[in-house]
């Protein structure tokens, strides 16, 4: 049984003893941190980080104050450039040529439709610290950890996701008496949200470290997984025909959602005792009774995130 399903505590009405401990996010990005703080130490120059922002997008502009604010606090340096899109992708391609700068980022949506993806094509492969480049996205598919045969330089990962995957390690549900990369075997995790930018990722990212995975989205579930004993090399993906939260909640360790809007709520009495619960949402999908059920609730995730952006900068410009 996993170490982090038990029993709920049973309390009287003089003694409650609390069963659920709350991290957050800026608790779990200090350490992260002071890892990268020992990285940079000994680099000749601070690396530069450029933003494009193209839109009047609320969140993409809180975004890329929050990424320059950050940057700049833990010794990167950060450039905001504000352009009009239609004068964009130009320059991206500039950008891409100045040796001056060791990473890209831009702040989406700009179009909303399929230009966007082809945006982010533009962006050198080398200088891409969010990890959208088709070469990055097929490796992170195909269990692919490094760009080249003698394991030197990591495959960037998109930021969200391997933000997940930090928090995941930070709560120790990693196991890591197994081998680097099983370390989630044994662990059956739900990820609510199947989209393109994060949840069909991170589903594919936790299955290929081992575990199995149901992805939950409005129309189905699917199970991401590398097979009885993890005798795959990569996950592949099953339909669960007829399948629903109903099912899955009550089968998983963990539960992570990321459902966009303030009408979605996770079902609390679909969730197992002791669950680990992480809601990657701008607005929170667990209730305040999750706190009743779960034994660790990570409520946001986003410094993390930023603290993912600027290690994926930091293997750019090595």
């Amino acid at each position: 049984m996993s170490r982090f399903v038990h029993s709920r505590n049973v309390s009287t009405a003089t003694d409650h003893i609390p069963t659920c401990r709350v991290v957050t996010a800026k608790k779990i990005s200090e350490r992260l941190f002071a890892e990268l703080q020992e990285d940079i130490k000994d680099l000749s120059r601070k690396p530069l980080l450029v933003g494009f922002l193209a839109s009047e997008d609320d969140g993409a502009k809180v975004y890329a104050e929050w990424t320059g604010k950050t940057a700049r606090q833990n010794g990167f340096e950060f450039e905001l450039r504000t352009v009009d899109r239609e004068e964009l992708e130009e320059r991206i391609i500039n950008a891409n040529q100045d040796p001056k700068v060791d990473g890209i980022i831009v702040y989406y949506p700009i179009f909303g439709n399929r230009q966007d993806q082809y945006l982010q094509q533009i962006v050198d492969i080398e200088k891409d610290v969010e990890g959208l480049s088709h070469r990055y996205l097929f490796n992170m598919y195909q269990n692919i950890r490094y760009m080249d045969p003698a394991r030197t330089k990591k495959s960037i990962i998109p930021c969200t996701p391997l933000a997940v995957v930090k928090i995941l390690e930070y709560l120790q549900i990693y196991n890591t008496f197994l081998p680097y990369g099983n370390r989630l075997y044994g662990r059956t995790i739900t990820v609510i949200n199947r989209s393109e930018v994060v949840g069909r990722p991170l589903a594919a990212l936790l299955a290929n470290d081992g575990a199995s995975v149901y992805s939950v989205d409005i129309e189905n579930v699917q199970q991401f997984s590398r097979g009885e004993g993890l005798r795959k090399r990569r996950h592949s993906v099953s339909e669960k025909t007829g399948w629903s939260l109903e099912q899955c909640l009550p089968l998983s360790d963990v539960v992570i959602s990321g459902v966009p809007g303030d009408r979605f709520k996770v079902p609390t009495h679909l969730l197992r005792d002791g669950v680990c619960c992480i809601n990657f949402s701008s607005q929170k999908n667990f209730d305040p009774d999750v706190k009743e059920v779960a034994s660790l609730y990570v409520p946001a995730i986003g410094s993390v995130t930023i603290t993912v952006l600027l290690r994926n900068l930091l293997v750019c410009s090595h």
